[in-house]
């Protein structure tokens, strides 16, 4: 059994909003991916979210976005790649010189939403992406969405020189490609926690995940996505941990 990274999207609160419970999930993570003020979060947000991962020795990662507070980053955006690189330059050094000021640094960046999603469905905008993380720090690695097929992405960042840490998702479908079932269809999201436990333990040992069409489907990932935004998901996170410590113990 491989050893899959649990990461979670947090430090999304912003001034006197707040949204997750980061300080319940933190303990149960082994990355944390902090908003870094363009989609959520701000800079007072930022540093009380770094000291948590820090108190629990969690791995720091930046989660840029595009530039937009009010579609909390989940809007698709026109950028030129130039453009692109500067805004991720701008919040992964933003969320840098929070850490160095706390001692650490950045480990790795995870795009948010939109970017995220664009950066997979088209290979220009990817190559924008690994290019603005190869040229602000190469030894960063980046982690994108795990598909039935990681070759081209794979390539790309061997020609940068980055890493790609491959995610994949428990509480989500996936059709045959290997891609996330939109969430405007019935049974995209899995809210049974014994089902998101189960799909954690197969991606964990390697084995088939079944499709949407009932196609058989590998996914080679290195990390799992987990959420924090309430009681039940972090439960449901707290039971993935303790599943994977006994799968992996000798």
């Amino acid at each position: 059994m491989s050893r899959l990274l649990l990461n979670c999207d947090i430090g999304e609160s912003f001034g006197h909003w707040t949204m997750g419970l980061d300080a319940e999930v933190m303990p149960y993570i082994d990355c944390a991916n902090i908003a870094c003020g363009f989609h959520a979060g701000d800079p007072s947000i930022m540093r009380k979210t770094v000291s948590l991962a820090l108190s629990h020795g969690v791995q720091i990662g930046a989660h840029p976005a595009y530039q937009d507070l009010v579609g909390f980053g989940r809007r698709s955006m026109a950028y030129t790649a130039q453009e692109l690189q500067d805004l991720l330059h701008y919040q992964i050094g933003a969320l840098d010189g929070i850490c160095r000021a706390q001692g650490a640094r950045v480990s790795y960046v995870k795009p948010h939403g939109a970017m995220y999603n664009d950066m997979m469905a088209n290979p220009a905008q990817l190559r924008a992406v690994i290019q603005a993380v190869a040229t602000y720090d190469r030894q960063l690695p980046l982690m994108l969405m795990a598909t039935r097929d990681n070759s081209a992405a794979q390539l790309m960042g061997d020609e940068y020189g980055v890493t790609l840490w491959f995610e994949a998702f428990a509480d989500r479908a996936y059709d045959s490609a290997g891609h996330l079932v939109s969430r405007q269809l019935p049974g995209a999201v899995h809210h049974d926690p014994e089902k998101i436990i189960q799909q954690a333990l197969t991606i964990a040992r390697g084995d088939n995940l079944v499709a949407s069409d009932g196609s058989a489907l590998h996914l080679q990932a290195n990390t799992l996505c987990v959420h924090g935004d309430n009681a039940s998901s972090v439960a449901a996170v707290q039971r993935i941990r303790e599943a994977l410590n006994q799968q992996s113990a000798p």
